[in-house]
């Protein structure tokens, strides 16, 4: 049997076997197929931070917001793995959220652990965006990127993105990955 491209073919136990058309999506149909506003928590992970002084957060909320998206929540929590996972586990389980972006505690300290309780938390990774993230990186500081823990994922249908503290890495992300795929990534996630 031979299939060519365009063609399923679905076997019946007692029917015998058809080719049924089909046509393969292209990214653009994806990406059109996505909500037009996505509803984002963003979380600020830090000993350090304040409202006065999260860049970083602020930088993500303002991104999302000229892109359309809504901020429908924000809270800065000190590096506690624990407390880190269980308020990402809670925003993930309300209705209206459909994607927790968080900002800070992934590089290599012994402070830094948003790497370890995000990545527990998710049911499906995408290990594609921390390479990409990498390399982007490594085109502006050179081999300092490789220290960078920035992943992303799902928590069942909520898509879930961590990225570094600092407001220049963030505003990296946000431009080249988060801002153009973000609707995507939560049309693919909720399908």
């Amino acid at each position: 049997m031979i299939l060519t491209r365009g063609t399923v073919e679905r076997l019946e136990p007692s029917e015998p076997s058809e080719p049924v058309e089909s046509r393969a999506v292209s990214v653009s149909e994806h990406k059109a197929a996505g909500p037009a506003r996505v509803r984002v928590f963003v979380l600020t992970v830090s000993d350090t931070r304040t409202a006065d002084t999260d860049t970083a957060g602020r930088a993500i909320r303002e991104l999302l917001e000229t892109a359309g998206h809504v901020v429908a929540g924000t809270a800065i929590e000190p590096d506690e793995p624990a407390r880190v996972a269980e308020l990402v586990r809670q925003q993930a389980v309300i209705a209206d959220v459909d994607a927790i972006i968080t900002t800070g505690g992934t590089g290599l300290t012994s402070r830094d652990s948003t790497f370890e309780a995000i990545d527990a938390l998710l049911t499906k990774r995408l290990p594609g965006f921390g390479e990409l993230f990498r390399m982007l990186s490594y085109q502006d500081i050179g081999p300092a990127a490789k220290v960078g823990r920035a992943c992303a994922g799902t928590i069942g249908r909520v898509v879930v993105i961590s990225l570094p503290g600092s407001e220049k890495a963030v505003r990296l992300a946000m431009d080249k990955l988060v801002v153009p795929e973000l609707a995507h990534l939560v049309q693919q996630a909720t399908k």
